[in-house]
């Protein structure tokens, strides 16, 4: 597994199209920290093909180990959104996602979109998390 730090308030490593298409996988704003599109793409590979619950848990555990860097967690999430391929696969979306964040009761977003970029991919996440200080606390921190 590739190592993850902040740099400049950006953290990445988690997906070969981070350096190909240009992009962080998580960046701090002051207190708020925006984490790209996350899918179960995990150590090179897609996990749980075929099955939206386990693909759901896989891609905000991506979102989720981003945001670790930072030293949050799901109860600082405050927004989440997913992208699914399948109308059908609303309930067991819902499902992983009331598992992860009920306590936090972050506002959502659920939409239906006609392809991810691998067809394997059958939901993809996107995280906001908010704590108070983080600014200040990664001030502190930077190389």
């Amino acid at each position: 597994m590739t190592e993850r730090r902040i740099v400049r308030g950006r953290v990445g490593g988690f997906s070969p199209w981070e350096d190909q298409f240009g992009y962080s996988r998580a960046v701090a704003a002051g207190d708020h920290v925006h984490v790209a599109g996350s899918t179960a793409w995990v150590d090179g590979r897609i996990e749980h093909e075929g099955d939206p619950y386990r693909q759901t848990l896989a891609a905000f555990g991506v979102g989720l180990n981003a945001l670790a860097a930072y030293g949050l967690t799901a109860d600082d999430v405050v927004r989440t959104r997913m992208y699914i391929t399948h109308a059908r696969d609303a309930e067991e979306v819902g499902r992983a996602h009331h598992q992860l964040f009920d306590a936090a009761r972050p506002v959502a977003t659920m939409v239906v979109v006609d392809g991810l970029i691998d067809s394997r991919m059958m939901v993809e996440v996107e995280l906001d998390a908010y704590r108070a200080g983080l600014a200040k606390t990664l001030e502190g921190n930077q190389p």
